[in-house]
């Protein structure tokens, strides 16, 4: 531990964060800032929902190539910066396009490049946070630092220039994080810990893997709940700044709406890991979905740009208190040895495949029923998954019950087992 501290102390530490400060910059103009660019081209709703649907279904692609490259050349600075090149030649095209065909597919090629670099980085802070004996959250939270400010700076940016310019921020961006991969330092897999491919291959010899965490009811009803919340978080951060600009709200009040959800997750981030092990998960997480339910139906009756800035703080006990009890369900209920895989299938059902359905089927019924009712059904999904993790957590209660009573009545059993043998 020594030698790495000797020298440039924790020079890897700061330059990582730079780097999640800077990075998280290009997911708030993409998750936010590029659905208005694309009605700035004259694109309808179920238009954007469908550019917005490329995303996560790209990634599903992507996100598995670049990680299978990622652990065959054995390095993830490398393979993060020729990720940037790709975003910075492909949005340098899609500054010049206009028709809706080629902008679908310059966009799905920015996406190949886009997705995988947030996992990489995720899995390069969480290496050099082991290597100096350090929480993960201490580099982790520095993207959630540049979320904020770069989700308030841009707004006033765009308002000066008009939303014309959000690919051209967004290749300023680039171009800085791309730089900054400069002074990084390269983290391996087998960097400081065993290497387990030897063990990972039997095992999916064996048809374990996938297929063992899949075949588990446990697994499969805790995905289930998941992909039902995921639904109504991905159409609300597909169309929120499309609501925002329906009530005429400038890009500053996105800005500021972007800026209240991102900062309130950073306390209950911190908060969950260090008292989150006092309360069970299912019942957190079913307050997490109640809280999302709650959430989008304040939403659907909102009919100012300040309410909705109101509204957005309320990303802590929704969000926030989700994703920090799911992943801390999930390394409970999945084997060490499949973690990894157990991780990947979570992002999948979160991010890619709800935000693929919520993209294509959202904006339909955002252009043919309104901004109202839209908010009203993914207020129905947080109630469904709501209603699911509650009902878990009622089994799971009768189960340990029963299973205490079996475990008093076993040693009364134990003699006729023996005369049986």
């Amino acid at each position: 531990m020594e030698s790495v501290r000797t020298g440039g102390q924790y020079s890897d530490q700061n330059w990582l964060r730079s780097f999640m400060f800077t990075l998280y910059g290009t997911s708030v103009l993409v998750v936010s800032y590029f659905p208005l660019f694309y009605t700035h081209l004259g694109f309808s709703s179920p238009q954007v929902g469908l550019l917005y649907s490329l995303g996560p279904l790209i990634s599903i692609l992507s996100n598995l190539f670049w990680s299978m490259m990622s652990d065959r050349l054995g390095t993830i600075k490398k393979i993060m910066a020729i990720l940037l090149a790709g975003q910075l030649v492909t949005a340098i095209m899609l500054a010049k396009a206009t028709d809706f065909g080629l902008v679908m597919l310059i966009l799905t090629l920015f996406y190949f490049f886009y997705y995988p670099v947030f996992p990489l980085a995720d899995t390069m802070a969480i290496k050099i946070a082991q290597r100096h004996g350090r929480n993960f959250i201490a580099i982790r939270v520095f993207g959630s630092l540049g979320y904020s400010f770069f989700a308030l700076t841009i707004g006033y940016v765009l308002r000066a220039l008009g939303s014309s310019y959000s690919i051209g921020v967004c290749i300023v961006i680039v171009v800085a994080a791309l730089f900054i991969t400069l002074g990084l330092k390269d983290v391996k897999r087998t960097e400081g810990e065993p290497d387990n491919s030897k063990g990972s291959a039997k095992i999916s010899a064996k048809g374990g893997g996938l297929k063992e965490i899949l075949l588990q009811k446990e697994v499969l009803w805790f995905f289930s709940c998941v992909f039902v919340l995921a639904l109504g978080h991905r159409m609300n951060e597909a169309f929120l700044t499309l609501s925002l600009k329906s009530m005429n709200a400038g890009d500053e009040i996105i800005g500021w709406a972007l800026l209240a959800s991102a900062l309130s997750e950073i306390p209950i981030f911190f908060l969950l890991s260090k008292y989150g092990e006092r309360f069970k998960e299912l019942p957190l997480l079913a307050f997490a979905s109640l809280m999302y339910g709650l959430r989008f139906l304040f939403m659907s009756l909102a009919d100012v740009p300040g309410a909705i800035i109101a509204i957005q703080a309320m990303h802590s006990i929704s969000f926030g208190i989700f994703y920090v009890t799911a992943v801390r369900y999930i390394t409970r209920i999945i084997p060490d040895h499949l973690r990894a895989t157990g991780l990947a299938i979570f992002t999948v059902v979160w991010s890619s495949v709800s935000g693929l359905l919520s993209g294509t089927f959202g904006g339909l019924i955002y252009e043919d029923s309104g901004r109202s009712v839209f908010y009203l059904v993914a207020m129905g999904f947080s109630v469904f998954a709501f209603i699911g993790f509650l009902i878990k957590h009622l089994m799971d209660i009768g189960g340990s019950s029963s299973r205490y009573f079996k475990k008093k009545s076993l040693p009364e059993a134990a003699p006729a087992e023996k005369a049986s043998l």
